[in-house]
């Protein structure tokens, strides 16, 4: 059974900021869609753990913190950013 994808309200805001932002808007398009994806099976093996039970996954040019709510079959994007440009560390 697969788990369901939201994006937090501020983590929409950040992908819309990166999105709109983007010299390829392209790649941020990609980028979302494998973090859904990935996310969508077995979210608790994706990444690597952080404190107060959020997780870490990174599809460039994108990083996301996450957390799994395995009762309801939810994970919830709650911060989205871009790395690896050029001018950003």
């Amino acid at each position: 059974m697969r788990y369901s994808v939201d994006w937090l309200p501020a983590a929409e805001e950040e992908l819309a900021s990166l999105w709109l932002n983007a010299p390829d808007r392209n790649a941020i398009t990609r980028a979302a869609h494998a973090i859904d994806l990935r996310l969508q099976d077995e979210p608790e093996e994706a990444g690597e753990s952080r404190p107060d039970g959020r997780r870490i996954v990174f599809a460039p040019p994108l990083g996301v913190i996450f957390r799994v709510i395995p009762g309801g079959r939810l994970v919830q994007v709650v911060h989205v950013w871009q790395f690896g440009t050029r001018g950003q560390r």
